[in-house]
């Protein structure tokens, strides 16, 4: 053999080699973000559970706020669907319509001395606040993950072996600029 077909052979093992990097990157990045968004799931879903002890235990004691409970209800519901179903889209406006809800909530609760003393609703309201603060880390870590993943894919030599496996982009979770806002309390009890 001469040493033009030893170096076709070692330039030929090298770029296998750098292929395989490349895609073990690759499968590496999908699957990180799919753990992130496992982990904001999981936490969704405890937060779903306790949404309903919550607004029981508010029932009890706000009986002329319905609107404001039946808001948290549907939001709830809208979460719900848009995490099974894995949108990422109408996920973050099912959030945001579920964090100015609980927002509203908590805000009216002021009004209710007896509610705001009740032990079950100090507990529901710093668990949910635990889980609201833990999601948004998540998301931050889910968005990291994303981004790190669309980033790779489109530079070059990754993007050749991305479409060849079809590695495609991830979409970031975003809330709508309503969330930003602060919840008007005093609109709330003007009611």
């Amino acid at each position: 053999m001469s040493i033009g077909t030893y170096v076709f052979w070692g330039a030929l093992i090298v770029i296998i080699l750098y292929v395989v990097m490349i895609y073990n990157n690759l499968v590496r990045l999908k699957h990180n973000v799919s753990q992130a968004w496992s982990n904001i799931d999981i936490l969704m879903k405890q937060r779903h559970d306790e949404l309903p002890k919550l607004i029981e235990t508010c029932k009890q004691y706000m009986k002329y706020e319905k609107d404001v409970l039946e808001k948290v209800t549907q939001a709830r519901a809208m979460v719900a669907r848009a995490r099974e179903s894995g949108d990422v889209g109408a996920l973050g406006a099912a959030e945001t319509q579920l964090r100015l809800g609980l927002g509203n909530l908590f805000a009216v609760a002021e009004n209710y001395p007896e509610l705001r003393a009740n032990e079950q609703f100090q507990h529901l309201q710093n668990r949910i606040s635990q889980l609201e603060a833990q999601i948004a880390d998540r998301r931050e870590f889910y968005n990291d993950s994303v981004n790190a993943n669309n980033i790779r894919i489109d530079q070059f030599p990754d993007t050749v072996v991305a479409r060849v496996f079809n590695f495609g982009p991830r979409k970031l979770l975003e809330f709508e600029k309503a969330e930003l806002r602060d919840v008007n309390v005093k609109a709330l009890f003007s009611n």
